[in-house]
């Protein structure tokens, strides 16, 4: 009877002696676990001692976005052309911060996905409503690339895209396009145009939405006294498309265009006087 209190002694001795790392155990997991709540904690607190939500990196800001669409069938890449020209001075005068595209005015599709896939800066595919916000578009065209022009701003605005400025030389609707409304997301709109020959431009463009676009004017040139021969081109424009032609190599309608555009490329800017 006396045995039994030493037995049940040893038991316990033995019980708390297995049971001691277990304990050790659970209070290091403890301890961890309050050192990365406490981490946590230090990481959503600011500087000032107030409690604010963990920094994010600021999203990327596209480059603005320049694109010119020539006439008739006239290649993407043609340097006799005055468009192609503009394009080249564009990126000399912008080495960064902004991407120049041309494009043949039958490639409307390849250059609306070129500038969707710009303005995708976080490469997801989709573009979010800050991806948008933050386009800054330009688009110019002569001829049927006038047309063009329009046709992917307002494409654009269908998917809530703002343009800043379109710009049409001598424009010529293209079937199925409308060249003389300019949709309501484009800012700005000019254009220039000459009124003789077989083909000539579109005289007036008019504001889908007059309160969200301004028209900067409609100007027309006169090439009866004032010509350009335009020797660079070829011999079959200079003479079935004469006018609509010199007004294309006129290097006083592109000045004016260029002028637009970098007024409208400069940092903060949001619209530009009239040339």
């Amino acid at each position: 009877m006396l045995k039994l209190p030493r037995q049940h002694s040893r038991l316990r001795t033995a019980s708390r002696t297995s049971a001691f790392p277990l304990i050790v155990t659970l209070i290091i997991i403890r301890l961890l676990g309050q050192n990365a709540y406490a981490q946590k904690a230090r990481q959503v607190v600011s500087p000032a001692g107030n409690h604010s939500e963990p920094a994010t990196a600021p999203g990327i800001i596209p480059p603005a976005i320049v694109v010119g669409f020539v006439g008739g069938f006239v290649k993407h890449d043609s340097l006799i052309r005055s468009e192609i020209q503009l394009a080249a001075s564009l990126r000399k005068a912008y080495p960064t911060g902004v991407d120049v595209e041309t494009f043949e005015n039958s490639r409307g599709e390849k250059a609306l996905a070129k500038i969707l896939s710009l303005l995708d800066t976080n490469h997801d595919g989709t573009l979010t409503p800050a991806e948008k916000k933050n386009a800054r578009i330009i688009l110019y065209g002569h001829s049927w690339g006038g047309s063009e022009a329009v046709a992917v701003a307002r494409s654009l605005g269908k998917q809530g895209i703002p343009v800043l400025l379109t710009i049409q030389v001598d424009s010529v609707a293209k079937f199925h396009q409308n060249d003389t409304v300019i949709p309501a997301n484009v800012a700005q709109a000019i254009n220039f145009y000459q009124s003789h020959g077989m083909i000539h431009g579109q005289p007036a463009i008019r504001a889908a939405d007059p309160t969200r676009t301004k028209i900067l004017g409609n100007f027309h040139f006169d090439y009866k006294t004032s010509s350009y021969d335009c020797k660079a081109y070829p011999w079959f424009d200079r003479f079935f498309v004469e006018a609509h032609t010199q007004i294309e190599c006129d290097p006083k309608v592109w000045k004016q265009a260029e002028a637009l555009i970098r007024a409208n490329l400069l940092p903060g800017s949001s619209s530009a006087s009239t040339p």
